[in-house]
Formats: structure tokens, C-alpha cells, sequence
């Protein structure tokens, strides 16, 4: 840090203000900026132009020192695929939605299997999730028949085959359009 005294011209270090010293009184500068306005600063936060920055070799070195080491990145990568994965799963199987399934008829795990699917529409809807997978299994498409009708009531959605890699023959997905 150098030495000022009335009458030298400074700059801001942070700002693009320069001007002439007009006082001083301990770390407490006061100059004329360009404009004619009258400014108070920290001398350390201005400095004399036109004066030379003196640097050490050591202070070189110590700099360079750390510019050489490598510093690692956090990149994730993430697939195409990945990046257009649905938001929502919903697990439609029956042993995922009660414990005690024995004792059903196959009309009433049907039934619980289509209010599931409705409950989830309705909230990703409210949500604004554009993107759901419903997890049906195969089976003898029944529930798969039924959730098309279900699917076709909304007027906003469209649904076709999940991705065939990840869930196989027994998942349907559903894309929503969103009114922004």
C-alpha cells in the first residue's frame, strides 16, 4: 500500500471513480472525482495512477504455483434419456397399494388400481408435473384397457408406451400440456 498525500491522482479499486486528493485524515480520504463531486473513501480502497505495482518473484512463484494445480470439476453428465425421465412414477401393482390383497375381488383390485391412477392424474395436474409413468404390468391388459379410457377423458394429455428399456411392455406414459 503506498503512501498518499493531498494532491495525487487516484482510482477507486472497485469503482471507475478517479480524481485528486483534497484530504486526509488517518484511513480516510476525501478527493474530487472528475465530475466535480466531493467523495470519501478507505485508502484501501483507492490507489495512485500511473504507479507501478511491485511484486516479489516469490509472490510470482506462490501465484503460479497455484494456477498449476489442476482444481477438478464436478460434471455430471447426464444422459439424453435421463433428461427427459418422467417426473412421476406411479406403481400400479396391487401388492403396492394394499398389504392384505387375498381377500379382494378382482373387480374391487381394479377398482382401487383406477382411483389410484386418478388420485396420482389429478395431482400431478394440480402440480403442473408434465411428465407421468403409470406402472401397470402386463397381465391380460385389462388394467391397461381401462386406464386408456381413463386417460382419454382428460382433453390436456396425451399417453403411448413408456420407454420399453426401462419399464418393458407393462407401462404407459403420460405427457400433459401445459397452458402457461
Amino acid at each position: 500500500m503506498s503512501v498518499f498525500k493531498v494532491g495525487d491522482i487516484v482510482e477507486t479499486i472497485d469503482d471507475v471513480i478517479s480524481g485528486t486528493i483534497l484530504s486526509i485524515d488517518g484511513p480516510k480520504i476525501t478527493m474530487e472525482d472528475t465530475n466535480g463531486f466531493v467523495i470519501s473513501f478507505l485508502a484501501s480502497e483507492v490507489m495512485k495512477v500511473g504507479e507501478d505495482i511491485k511484486v516479489s518473484n516469490f509472490e510470482v512463484a506462490q501465484i503460479k504455483s497455484e494456477k498449476e494445480i489442476p482444481k477438478r470439476r464436478k460434471i455430471i453428465n447426464t444422459k439424453p434419456k435421463e433428461r427427459n425421465a418422467p417426473k412421476m412414477e406411479v406403481d400400479l401393482h396391487i401388492h403396492k397399494l394394499t398389504r392384505n390383497s387375498g381377500n379382494m375381488t378382482s373387480y374391487e383390485k381394479l377398482n382401487l388400481q383406477l382411483e389410484t391412477a386418478k388420485r396420482q392424474l389429478e395431482f400431478a395436474i394440480r402440480k403442473r408435473i408434465q411428465k407421468v409413468v403409470f406402472i401397470h404390468g402386463v397381465g391380460e391388459g385389462v388394467l391397461k384397457e381401462e386406464l386408456g379410457y381413463l386417460f382419454r377423458r382428460y382433453d390436456n394429455l396425451k399417453h403411448y408406451e413408456a420407454d420399453y428399456q426401462k419399464y418393458g411392455m407393462g407401462a404407459t406414459e403420460v405427457y400433459f400440456f401445459q397452458n402457461i
